[in-house]
């Protein structure tokens, strides 16, 4: 078979390049990262990265960003104002260098922009290029200049008129093309989070969010962290931390390669210890560094060194005991880092790592020494601090040794009849058919066994009240034989969270059933096992009452025989219905009779057979309320069942299982 040829030649004249705006609007993924939503988001962050910059050199102290209806959006400072007049080294003006150029800009040499956010010179030009329009105002040097462009082209000049007063500043405002982006409403979570990180890592400025409401006017919220960082970590521990906040700073100078000049770091980093919470955050020239790189590479490496340093000097290993690793602190750590250069390695224009050689190894050297200097100066922090690392590395092998004990206990074939005490198993091997009754007790077992159609319906007994998974710790739990069991048939294994990591993994296209039915009697024991089996369910399965697989079989409260025919009602009020249907007519009123006490054919008939049957199915809040009740009911907590009783209690008195 050959291949079928494209009708169009492959010569020299088949080679072409972007020109302009095309270089952006025809691959806008190449500059923002996506031509998605996150695209037109990082745009976003790339004309408040010149607002913050001008901030940053001491120009302006704040900045606000408005969202319009029409899904517009401002930037405006108060700075020196973009320059935007005759260039006379480059023979143009320089609004086209900037806002029509891509790598043009006023901060490749400037001594004043060394820590900037905006470096390269293609942030303001690529969101131009790739916006329906955008409208500029510059007050500088007694002037007001207004530029009008649209779909990255300037319509008219640039218009410049004389000013009174010292106003300076700029403000851009621009509507993300849906030409060049497949989406473009900027959601107020994204500028909410935007904002909040800016003002961390920018003390003393102040960010105003204003979102135009559609009936008109403005809703307003404010970012401003007077002391930056350690006021964030101040906010976000609160009660809750181990130790107190330390602030640390410092300023290196270095090289990546032998080969390359030098530059200068400054460093910055807050932290603190909490047995509740934890946190890593890492920023850059005030860019948030989402996937890290060289920062998040030093803190790992750093705190892994002092922290297992100390605990080697003051003997607080056990003889044999493997070493901590950065998830037994990382699971105690709250952290903030900002740093500074004049050279940044950005992985990409996004700005979410960067990868500088001299940055990892400043910062290392850098909090090394702090830490060392830290654990020295303040002995009862540090022994809290090993102390509860130590827990955290302690709880994490146990939680993997219970995780690996599990995975072997419940690893097996379909063949679990051999390893299952009392399941009786159906033919199909149809997914789609299969159904698993867990039912309660030995004698339902029997009724069951007899009552069902084989085929497509197995059935796997509870002997007994199994144990309140909803209190009892996961080791407790998996020594269970019941729950075990029940695991093993079901085959999906378990989702059971710890601090650390999940004890085992959870594959829902293992689960060998289309339907996992819960049958137990109508009465208060019966109620009482059904919710002990939810809520095992609920804990360690939530996925399967969340994607819809879990039923409860509703039993009849009471049969109705009337001229040989029989009626079920599954409440007092159908019990009412029927007997009014029934008028003047002779019947027999008894209550039904337990599962386990049923004709076959009777089983079949109330409980089994899909035609006749009543099955609830469970939702996720069905499972919450069920679990919440439970709590109130059997928990721990007397004072507050106390008080639930007393306030319903009454409602119930007439169907109490009492005398």
């Amino acid at each position: 078979m050959t291949a079928k040829r494209s009708s169009k030649e492959y010569t020299n004249e088949s080679i072409s390049a972007l020109k302009g705006a095309d270089r952006v609007r025809k691959r806008p993924g190449v500059i923002f990262g996506s031509d998605g939503l996150d695209g037109c988001q990082h745009a976003v962050f790339e004309i408040l990265s010149n607002s913050v910059d001008e901030a940053r050199t001491g120009f302006g102290n704040k900045i606000i960003v408005s969202k319009f209806q029409d899904g517009s959006i401002q930037v405006q400072d108060f700075g020196r104002g973009i320059p935007v007049d005759w260039n006379q080294n480059e023979g143009k003006y320089n609004w086209e260098l900037i806002f029509c150029e891509l790598y043009a800009g006023g901060k490749f040499d400037a001594e004043d922009y060394g820590y900037s956010l905006g470096l390269n010179g293609l942030g303001l030009c690529a969101t131009q290029y790739a916006s329906e329009y955008m409208d500029v105002e510059i007050f500088r040097e007694g002037h007001r200049y207004t530029l009008h462009f649209e779909h990255g082209e300037i319509v008219g000049d640039m218009a410049k008129e004389p000013v009174t007063g010292k106003k300076t500043g700029t403000t851009i405002r621009w509507k993300p093309d849906i030409q060049v982006f497949t989406e473009i409403d900027v959601p107020k979570e994204y500028f909410a989070d935007m904002l909040q990180r800016q003002a961390v890592v920018n003390a003393g400025l102040t960010f105003l969010l204003r979102m135009e409401k559609e009936t008109g006017g403005w809703e307003e919220e404010t970012f401003f962290y007077e002391n930056g960082i350690v006021d964030y970590i101040g906010e976000f521990v609160g009660e809750d931390s181990l130790t107190p906040i330390q602030f640390l700073e410092g300023e290196r100078v270095g090289r990546d390669r032998k080969d390359k000049p030098d530059y200068k770091v400054k460093l910055n980093v807050t932290f603190c210890f909490s047995n509740k919470l934890k946190l890593l955050e890492y920023y850059h020239n005030s860019s948030f560094l989402e996937h890290g790189g060289s920062p998040d590479r030093a803190v790992k490496s750093a705190f892994v060194y002092q922290i297992d340093a100390y605990l080697k000097q003051n003997n607080k290993y056990l003889k044999n005991e493997s070493r901590i690793t950065f998830q037994d602190v990382e699971d105690c750590l709250v952290l903030l880092s900002s740093s500074f250069s004049t050279v940044t390695s950005y992985a990409n224009q996004t700005k979410k790592a960067i990868s500088n050689k001299f940055i990892y190894e400043a910062m290392n050297e850098f909090l090394r020494h702090s830490l060392e200097v830290y654990f020295i100066e303040n002995p009862e922090d540090a022994a809290k601090v090993v102390e509860q690392v130590l827990i955290n590395k302690r709880s994490r092998e146990n939680a993997e040794r219970t995780r690996l004990n599990l995975k072997k206990k419940l690893a097996g074939t379909l063949d679990v009849m051999s390893r299952v005490q009392k399941f009786v198993d159906c033919r199909s091997k149809d997914l789609s058919k299969r159904e698993i009754f867990i039912v309660e007790g030995d004698s339902a077992l029997g009724a069951c066994k007899l009552g069902r159609d084989s085929e497509f319906q197995a059935i796997i007994p509870v002997r007994g009240k199994i144990l309140n998974c909803l209190k009892a710790d996961y080791g407790k739990i998996f020594k269970n034989d019941i729950i075990t069991d029940i695991i093993k048939v079901l085959g999906c294994g378990v989702e059971v969270k710890s601090k650390h990591k999940e004890l085992a993994s959870f594959d829902l296209s293992g689960l060998r059933w289309n339907k996992v039915i819960i049958c137990t009697d109508a009465d208060v024991d019966g109620f009482q096992i059904r919710t002990l089996i939810l809520t095992m369910l609920y804990r360690l399965t939530p996925t399967l009452i969340e994607e819809g697989f879990v039923y409860i079989a509703e039993s009849p409260l009471y049969e109705i025989i009337a001229k040989h025919k029989t009626y079920f009602a599954y409440s007092e009020l159908e019990k009412t219905h029927i007997l009014e249907q029934l008028g003047e007519e002779k019947f027999t009123l008894q209550r039904s009779k337990g599962l386990g006490e049923n004709e076959p054919d009777m089983m079949w008939l109330t409980t089994m057979n899909p035609e006749t049957r009543r099955l609830i199915r469970v939702t996720p809040t069905d499972a919450q309320e069920t679990s919440r009740m439970f709590d109130v009911l059997l928990g721990d907590d007397l004072a507050g069942r106390k008080d639930f009783i007393a306030t319903v209690g009454p409602d119930y008195l007439d169907v109490a299982d009492v005398s």
